[in-house]
């Protein structure tokens, strides 16, 4: 059995260099020799992997997409990687396509359900299936942060945001939102803050319909403020994208108070500085792209990989601890290359990153 084990971002670094280095020399040697009399050449073992969106500022594209093709590729591995465009349908065609042409591993990100049937086939023809980011019945293994202690540090920010501002939790109105329902990982987000909600004493002045429509989340949260009457302590919103919708709105009414966040994106990590999101949870892709690496190796060799979690279906989950980023961290965000002054310190921030030293 393999014993799994998470890499540092600079080990991450280390070892692709590592990897890209032994799969050069195996490609030297490979064309300096032919074949000799009666030998066979090994089958090129191939990865099939379905990203679930291209949506502008979604990770898959500029990051998983390019991670993953390197990574695959250097250990010496085919890798037919698509994109389904948030399109059910789209995901389900993509996926026959590779079942037919062949795969010896399916790494899916699953959109809207669509993965469970794509895991189903898959199994059916022998072939195993790792879950990537999203949980899937049926697979394999999962791979993906820590869900619940995302949503734990983001009940955090609220408890610490509201202290911070001189307010008890357990009397603060607070305005509880969430991902949507149909992605697996918002239940394990929002039961991750509602527990550390819950031992403050806290509980939701209004309840939003769960959604990852940024625009949806700031029409809902208009619906939710007039609602409470504009009495609004503290926002538990499950992303960036979320919470810069209703940030938006808590602007228009002249209202700065504790908001939560994850994926330290570029305009979380501004709101973040100006000081009207509490904090966001930060998720090296690169970490999540090693793990699932190294499991896609363990399953090809014929071994099986020692996960630290487990999901209640019994799915072997590899876990990844999440970072929380708040004001005075951001900077380490921009050390990892996960983020650039360039793009936060424009002028409306600028101020705020010479406070904190983004540079």
């Amino acid at each position: 059995m393999k014993k799994f084990k998470i890499a540092s971002l600079a080990a991450v670094a280390a070892a692709s260099l590592v990897l890209a280095g032994c799969a050069a020399d195996t490609a030297t040697e490979e064309t300096s020799a032919a074949p000799a009399a009666g030998e066979t050449v090994a089958e090129v073992l191939r990865a099939c992997v379905i990203l679930p969106d291209a949506d502008a500022g979604t990770r898959w594209e500029p990051g998983d997409r390019p991670a993953l093709e390197t990574g695959l590729t250097a250990a010496g591995f085919e890798a037919d990687i698509q994109n389904a465009q948030s399109d059910t349908a789209k995901y389900a065609t993509i996926a026959d396509a590779q079942l037919t042409k062949g795969c010896n591993v399916m790494l899916l990100v699953d959109y809207q359900g669509a993965g469970a049937a794509v895991a189903e086939k898959a199994k059916a023809a022998g072939v195993p299936v790792i879950a990537y980011d999203r949980p899937i019945p049926g697979a394999d293994y999962y791979v993906s942060f820590d869900n619940f202690t995302v949503g734990a540090l983001q009940g955090q920010m609220i408890v610490d945001g509201l202290k911070a501002a001189g307010k008890d939790p357990a009397t603060a109105s607070i305005i509880y939102s969430s991902g949507d329902p149909s992605d697996g990982n918002a239940a394990m987000f929002f039961d991750g803050a509602k527990s550390i909600l819950d031992a403050a004493g806290a509980s939701a002045a209004f309840t939003m319909e769960g959604t990852w429509d940024g625009a949806k989340a700031g029409t809902l949260f208009e619906q939710a403020f007039t609602a409470v009457g504009g009495d609004v302590d503290a926002v538990l919103a499950p992303n960036d994208n979320n919470a810069a919708s209703i940030i938006s709105i808590l602007d228009k009414n002249g209202l700065t108070v504790p908001v939560s966040g994850q994926d330290a994106s570029t305009a979380g990590l501004q709101n973040v500085l100006l000081g009207k999101q509490y904090g966001t949870v930060y998720k090296p892709f690169q970490l999540q792209v090693a793990a699932a690496l190294e499991v896609i190796s363990a399953i090809l060799a014929g071994e099986t990989v020692a996960a630290n979690k487990t999901l209640d279906d019994g799915t072997p989950f590899i876990a990844i601890d999440p970072i929380i980023t708040t004001a005075e961290l951001v900077k380490d965000v921009v050390a990892d290359g996960q983020a650039t002054a360039a793009d936060l310190c424009t002028p409306e921030v600028a101020a705020a990153c010479a406070t904190y030293g983004v540079e």
